[in-house]
């Protein structure tokens, strides 16, 4: 295939998965289960990877990389495997300048500039897409090394993780209050003006990080400026794709940390595709212009590239266990997830002091 064959047909293989997703909604979820291992991947190629193993009869990809890159972590692709396709981008490395008569401008990195320009620094800018062969570390062979399975974790101390919502949170310049004088008695609430996040006090401490992880979603994504939340609805609102943005947002942090969610989220997940296709109507019916979606299969791709987004933003700060789908991530995070397994070693004896990294 040329590139751009390449791209066209991920794109449409990409299209396709959604479709689907819309016409069975049970594989919403099990896109959002693959985004709570794959968190560090874009859900677009999450849903693309996952497509590709199925396709092959091979379990779910876990842990992905390039072929240089399995190399430099002493593994070598095995004989007679092809390569898992991801779309990834071609960026090129410009400097920004502001002109004398107040324009800006871009010009390629290493230009000389017009006179009187005012530097205004680099920046690497997206100039298409490209297709980029990987690996799932199933398809390797070499140096022992341990394969987190961050959603299957077990054990999770959910005061710990509450304690890194809450700074996720504080970060985006939001207090969370725990009160029995909640907004209409709903478990939880996002006041953007008053830039609080509101958790009942009377739930127990894991329905409460459940919550809180809801509304997280909310803050990050149907803030009063977001077209598209919009579209969807809003916190406020707590009604189509915006509250099942929200939950599936809650769904994939949560189950990244080991804590399964799925029969307190079956409510919310169920109208997944009821809601897809209300939106799609209500783009119809309002004209809302071409740079929003209006299609179902580009709405469900939004919501998808929005949660996984939103979701990585939440797992940076709260490092669940496993390292997110990407092997550049292992050298940075030596904790061993109880729930992991190994390729070519047997599975370690855990010592009376902690437990043990097979490999390097």
């Amino acid at each position: 295939m040329t590139p751009e064959e390449r791209i066209a047909a991920l794109t449409g293989g990409l299209h396709k998965i959604l479709e689907q997703a819309v016409e069975s909604p049970s594989h919403w979820q099990v896109l959002l289960d693959a985004s709570a291992t794959l968190w560090r991947y874009s859900g677009g190629n999450v849903a693309l990877l996952m497509m590709q193993m199925a396709q092959r009869g091979a379990e779910e990809p876990t842990l992905v990389a390039g072929y240089k890159e399995w190399a430099r972590h002493g593994r070598t692709v095995s004989r007679g495997e092809h390569a898992l396709w991801v779309i990834a981008p071609r960026t090129v490395r410009v400097q920004q300048v502001t002109l004398p008569d107040g324009t800006r401008q871009r010009f390629a990195a290493g230009d000389q500039l017009p006179r009187g320009a005012v530097d205004d620094g680099k920046k690497t800018v997206i100039t298409g897409w490209r297709g980029q062969a990987v690996f799932d570390v199933s398809q390797t062979q070499g140096t022992p090394l341990l394969v987190p399975r961050g959603g299957a974790a077990a054990g999770v101390d959910a005061g710990e993780l509450w304690r890194s919502l809450a700074a996720v949170a504080g970060r985006h310049g939001f207090d969370v209050d725990v009160t029995d004088a909640q907004y209409g008695l709903a478990s939880g609430f996002t006041d953007f003006a008053g830039h609080r996040v509101q958790i009942g006090a009377w739930l127990g401490m894991e329905d409460r990080t459940a919550v809180l992880a809801h509304e997280l979603g909310h803050m990050l994504l149907h803030g009063p400026d977001d077209e598209i939340g919009r579209l969807y609805g809003s916190s406020a609102d707590h009604r189509g794709l915006a509250e099942i943005e929200a939950e599936s947002v809650a769904y994939t942090v949560l189950r990244a940390h080991g804590i399964d969610r799925g029969p307190q989220s079956a409510t919310y997940l169920a109208g997944w595709a009821d809601a897809v296709i209300e939106a799609e109507t209500d783009a119809m019916t309002h004209d809302v212009g071409s740079k929003l979606p209006e299609s179902r299969a580009d709405i469900a791709k939004s919501v998808l590239g929005r949660v996984t987004a939103a979701s990585k933003g939440i797992l940076e700060i709260a490092h669940p266990p496993g390292f997110g789908g990407k092997i550049s991530a292992v050298g940075a995070d030596p904790r061993v997830n109880p729930a992991a397994s190994y390729m070519g070693v047997e599975r370690p004896v855990r010592p009376v002091d902690g437990p043990a990294m097979a490999g390097p």
